[in-house]
């Protein structure tokens, strides 16, 4: 197989994001999260901050967390006056990860890779969790917030991913059946579940 590509999902402070960028790291691949913004913007030609603003704006939305708006792939063109739409945005998001899976091999974190890949037989998802106490304690080591800010901010967060995910895919954020591997962190450490995500990887595609 030419390309393999990794998805990974996680809860804040499970060290998700940073399991994917070990896994990339030995495997010599790139690692993309919020680049992908950044390629976006340069296929559609939308301004970089208007991608991150969106995201800001869905968090305060109360249409976002009653409403859903599946992805369905199609993109608008630039004369439609719904060009720069929350949904738009999101499409040419998954245009760049669809171009990614077709042409290279490497670890995809969050945007909903997991889902806009479904179909593609060189794709692996992973949800990456761990109980509130560890993830808790993770984010402490990496923000100057007291703990109380940080539990709320954890909570908020986590809100938001799952909303999100909910609003573009119609699926449930934590529901293990849309993942071929999830791991607790807080258990096998951050070295373990690297090992853990290479190992299914060459079971699954025979490589290694």
């Amino acid at each position: 197989m030419d390309q393999i590509i990794i998805t990974v999902a996680r809860q804040y402070g499970s060290g998700g994001k940073t399991i994917g960028e070990m896994v990339a790291k030995e495997l010599d691949i790139p690692c993309y999260n919020r680049e992908i913004l950044r390629m976006a913007s340069e296929e559609s030609g939308i301004n970089e901050k208007l991608f991150a603003r969106v995201d800001e704006k869905l968090k305060g939305s109360a249409l976002f967390r009653i409403s859903k708006s599946v992805y369905e792939g199609e993109l608008l063109p630039p004369d439609s006056d719904d060009f720069t739409s929350t949904r738009n945005l999101f499409n040419y998001q998954a245009k760049i990860i669809k171009k990614l899976a077709e042409t290279e091999s490497c670890v995809i974190v969050g945007r909903c890779a997991d889902y806009i890949l479904r179909n593609y037989p060189n794709v692996m998802s992973v949800f990456v969790h761990a109980p509130h106490e560890f993830c808790l304690r993770q984010a402490m080591m990496r923000n100057s917030m007291t703990e109380r800010e940080m539990e709320k901010f954890i909570a908020k967060t986590d809100k938001y991913r799952g909303e999100y995910y909910r609003y573009y895919t119609g699926w449930e954020w934590t529901d293990a059946r849309h993942y071929d591997l999830c791991l607790n962190s807080s258990k096998l450490g951050f070295e373990k579940c690297k090992e853990e995500i290479l190992s299914y990887r060459n079971i699954r595609f025979g490589v290694g």
